[in-house]
């Protein structure tokens, strides 16, 4: 029986998630390492490379790594929870005229269920993985802060854990910035992890072609957006667009059209499949609403609570109030945030603590 408790570790076959499962080993826990196959290429008709999380060679890589610090290592196939639901809900968005975020989805219905269901089978106390960020228990809650490597930070990925995941999780790397992390490899005898490049792709998306992914999914889907009208906030037609799907609010590349001028989306309406164009200040707006709210450190929002809120992953984030609505949260920036796209999560903060996060229903309320 370890000194520590017995822990379930997500192992992908890279470096954060290795070096976590090597330094929970060494502190005393009993390390279970597992490896969840989301997606196969195989059976999919891809000619793409497996990568990251689906490489057959980063199973490898975990499975050796748990073989030779002795402790068990075992590969989740979650291929079809996986399909049900980011795929779907992915596809979904799209063809709903919004931008998913589906890195999110995974970790908040999928990832977290599914290693919490098998640490129970398997009677481990506690799950952890390699995510840059810190977990904290105060006044009976337990909440995600920034990880002190901002530059890796990915507490916005992990807004949706609901309270019942959090006390059971454990992220070993949310006190060490990554160059830390690359020595550690070293000193542990990985020189070729440590130089292990790292990969930002959707995992079903390798190419970073998400177009022809719907494309692919979605029979007919070409035939039946293409040819819809561009136009400018007014309704005055500018021209036609390739179908409002592939388009994503603040794009400025790829339009196809010129005005001697640099032009964004910033509006998509699948009803009548227009795509909205304008300039970069009609991306400016001071307010949103966002749906499937998850709080953290507190229970409950207080209306006008001061917030910094982040729109996407690398935004700087904004000072906001937040206002509790009957069954979504109204915030309200001091400063114009840009390129407010639905579909994409929110995520507030109290200074390096994350009061909680929502999916962006809508922008500009007017």
């Amino acid at each position: 029986m370890s000194r520590k408790g017995k822990v379930l570790v997500a192992m992908s076959g890279g470096i954060d998630s290795t070096i976590s499962a090597l330094m929970l080993h060494d502190e005393g826990y009993d390390v279970v390492g597992i490896t969840m196959k989301t997606w196969d290429y195989a059976t999919s008709g891809s000619s793409k490379k497996e990568t990251g999380c689906c490489n057959l060679d980063s199973f490898n890589d975990a499975r050796m790594a748990a073989v030779q610090h002795g402790f068990p290592h075992f590969v989740l196939d979650i291929r079809e929870e996986f399909g049900d639901f980011v795929i779907e809900n992915f596809i979904e968005e799209y063809i709903g005229g919004r931008t998913p975020n589906p890195c999110v989805m995974c970790n908040t219905h999928i990832k977290w269920r599914a290693l919490l269901k098998r640490a129970d089978a398997l009677g481990c106390e506690f799950i952890a993985t390699g995510h840059y960020a810190n977990i904290h228990h105060d006044k009976g809650r337990y909440f995600i802060s920034k990880g002190i490597d901002h530059l890796k930070d990915q507490s916005y990925a992990l807004w949706g854990l609901q309270q019942d995941l959090l006390a059971r999780t454990i992220f070993p790397l949310g006190q060490y910035r990554k160059t830390q992390i690359r020595e550690m490899a070293e000193q542990y005898g990985y020189p070729e992890l440590a130089k292990k490049s790292e990969s930002y792709e959707i995992c079903f998306v390798p190419d970073n072609d998400y177009r022809g992914f719907l494309k692919k999914k979605v029979p007919g889907l070409e035939e039946k957006v293409n040819g819809g009208n561009f136009i400018d906030k007014n309704g005055k037609i500018l021209g036609t667009h390739k179908g409002y799907p592939f388009y994503t609010v603040g794009q400025r590349k790829g339009l196809d059209i010129t005005f001697g001028k640099p032009v964004y989306v910033t509006g998509i309406n699948p009803q009548n499949n227009t795509v909205v164009l304008g300039d970069e200040d009609d991306l400016q707006q001071n307010e949103m609403i966002l749906g499937g709210v998850n709080l953290m450190k507190y229970e409950i929002i207080v209306p006008g609570m001061e917030a910094i809120t982040k729109i996407r992953y690398k935004d700087k984030g904004t000072m906001s109030n937040l206002y509790p609505q009957a069954d979504s949260l109204l915030i309200r920036f001091y400063e114009n945030a840009k390129s407010i796209a639905p579909g994409q999560s929110a995520v507030f903060y109290e200074n390096e603590d994350v009061i909680g996060g929502g999916v962006i229903k809508r922008g500009r309320l007017t």
